[in-house]
């Protein structure tokens, strides 16, 4: 018989998530995420509840700064977009540091974070002191981060990505890297 299939991830455990990556049209990869709840709390629960409504599928890496970080998570559809960004989260104490390949919400002030994450390319232990609080940690992968386009660096426009998604991505830039899912696995030694 087969064996007993795990038992389901509760928002309550620490979980991995992994990215399936489109980086280019010949090109895809997977980035696998840690995400601990000891870490960020808040954040850890926001994050579960975004891969498991689906949100992450087909997001664009929209803001590539090589030697900084990669954005990403504004949906490309509007709608949901709209929906998430009326659920602000409070911030969690910063207690692991912005190092290269640790996964922090993005925010633009005090209990700001919604759905919009970076990960590190570098030490970018400033951040720490302004709140910044780190979610989770790349475990594998990390040459697929290092792979997202970044020939646009900041030039598409967050607010017309929440107005018009992917639709106005694709138009203007559609060589942007994405996620094409985003899925939800045990942490080891769950």
């Amino acid at each position: 018989p087969a064996p007993p299939p795990p038992p389901p991830i509760k928002p309550s455990d620490d979980f991995v998530v992994d990215l399936d990556v489109h980086l280019s049209p010949d090109t895809k990869g997977v980035i696998s995420i840690l995400f601990k709840r000891e870490w960020a709390p808040l954040g850890v629960d926001r994050i579960h509840q975004l891969v498991t409504s689906g949100f992450f599928d087909g997001v664009r890496f929209f803001r590539v700064l090589k030697g900084f970080m990669a954005q990403f998570g504004i949906s490309g559809d509007p709608a949901v977009s709209s929906k998430w960004t009326k659920l602000p989260i409070k911030d969690d104490p910063v207690v692991e540091s912005n190092r290269r390949g640790m996964v922090t919400f993005a925010m633009a002030g005090k209990h700001s974070r919604t759905t919009q994450l970076f990960i590190n390319y570098a030490n970018n232990l400033f951040l720490d002191k302004q709140g910044f609080s780190p979610v989770g940690k790349v475990v594998a992968g990390m040459d697929v981060v290092d792979g997202i386009y970044a020939g646009h660096k900041e030039k598409p426009n967050q607010g017309l990505i929440q107005a018009k998604g992917n639709k106005y991505l694709d138009a203007e830039f559609p060589e942007l890297s994405y996620i094409i899912s985003a899925t939800l696995k045990p942490a080891p030694n769950r």
